[in-house]
């Protein structure tokens, strides 16, 4: 054996690999080493190195048009979601009293954003503030009824214990599989926003609320204008 034939036997594999990729034009240069070279297919057949080449490029092509295509549905929705907060927002903004307010709010979470289930609770007495579709109770019902929804200023998603549930969307709460809750604070708190969803695992504790605590955010400062002062 010669010298050169022994230098070559000793040649591993990863240093094959490693000369290939520190070398991507070696081929180019030896293209008439492309001949002889088979790789397995899946199929059982064998194909060329450059044909397996191109069979993965295209794979990887396929692979960024597809995240490329996700990443535009995503921006599309997003200004979908974008155009109808706005008018949801404008029409709050326009609202003359308690009502107007809060019709603006069911009619816009049940007909734009497809929710299915909305609850708006506020704390006081119900002969001190004015009519709407929002509930009123006081303080320390819902310190019995909800006291591990009031304890943080932020959105909480999951599910919730029947006599949540019960207290926050009467007849209907055997139909919420999940919910996502807010808080409304102007101060301290005077009431709590909430919204379920049939599906049991829509709302989870691991979503996004940015929606969410944006519109309280908007009630914080409309709603307590059509509150009793004192």
């Amino acid at each position: 054996m010669t010298d050169k034939t022994r230098q070559t036997a000793s040649l591993s594999a990863q240093q094959v690999a490693d000369y290939l990729q520190a070398h991507p034009d070696f081929f180019v240069e030896h293209g008439n080493l492309l001949g002889d070279l088979n790789l397995p297919h899946d199929s059982g057949k064998a194909v060329s190195l450059i044909e397996r080449q191109v069979a993965v490029l295209r794979e990887r092509n396929m692979d960024m048009r597809h995240r490329l295509g996700k990443l535009l549905d995503n921006a599309r929705e997003n200004d979908r979601l974008f155009d109808k907060t706005k008018r949801l927002v404008l029409t709050l903004i326009e609202g003359q009293d308690m009502g107007d307010v809060v019709d603006a709010l069911y009619f816009a979470f049940d007909k734009e954003f497809d929710i299915h289930y909305t609850s708006l609770v506020l704390f006081g007495y119900a002969n001190k503030i004015p009519s709407s579709q929002a509930r009123v109770v006081t303080v320390n019902e819902a310190r019995d009824n909800i006291p591990d929804l009031l304890k943080s200023s932020r959105a909480t998603c999951g599910r919730l214990g029947d006599k949540e549930k019960q207290f926050l969307f009467g007849k209907d709460s055997a139909e919420v599989g999940s919910v996502a809750t807010i808080p409304l604070m102007h101060g301290t708190a005077f009431g709590l926003l909430a919204i379920g969803n049939r599906d049991p695992d829509y709302y989870r504790s691991s979503m996004g609320t940015l929606f969410l605590g944006y519109i309280a955010e908007v009630l914080n400062r409309l709603l307590p204008r059509h509150l009793p002062r004192g």
